[in-house]
């Protein structure tokens, strides 16, 4: 069972979060060139794929759950809930620039939120890298 569990969470982490981190990080591009069928594309990707990151978390949970009084756990889920927070702010600056690139005659051109959108998933990205880490150091061998 351990071992489904560990291939579940590591297919999890492959099969969304390197897509989802791709899927936010690119769409600043889009909003600066007001392609609208490609940024609503990437806020449906974005959904999908941080839905289907939920499974990464809760393999994990399960896989570590004699663990779970160890640091590196312990700030790995903290991380994983602060990068999911910020998932969300990302879905909805995604949905708010949908909103404002797709009104007639468009005033804003988003940028708050392309910036918002920049940030957040290059914070994103570096909580991903910090969890690896800390899964790869700290894990029992």
């Amino acid at each position: 069972m351990t071992q489904l569990l560990l291939w579940l969470h590591i297919g999890f982490a492959i099969f969304t979060l390197g897509p989802l981190t791709a899927v936010t990080m690119s769409t600043p591009k889009f909003i600066r060139s007001r392609d609208l069928n490609v940024l609503r594309y990437l806020h449906r990707t974005t959904r999908i794929y941080a839905i289907g990151a939920i499974g990464v978390f809760i393999a994990g949970l399960l896989l570590g759950r004699e663990y779970l009084g160890r640091p590196y756990l312990s700030i790995s889920m903290t991380l994983f809930i602060v990068a999911a927070v910020l998932l969300v702010i990302v879905d909805r600056d995604q949905a708010v620039a949908i909103k404002l690139l797709s009104a007639e005659p468009s005033t804003d051109d988003a940028k708050a939120q392309r910036g918002r959108i920049a940030a957040f998933s290059g914070v994103i990205a570096l909580i991903w890298l910090v969890i690896l880490v800390l899964m790869v150091w700290g894990s029992p061998a």
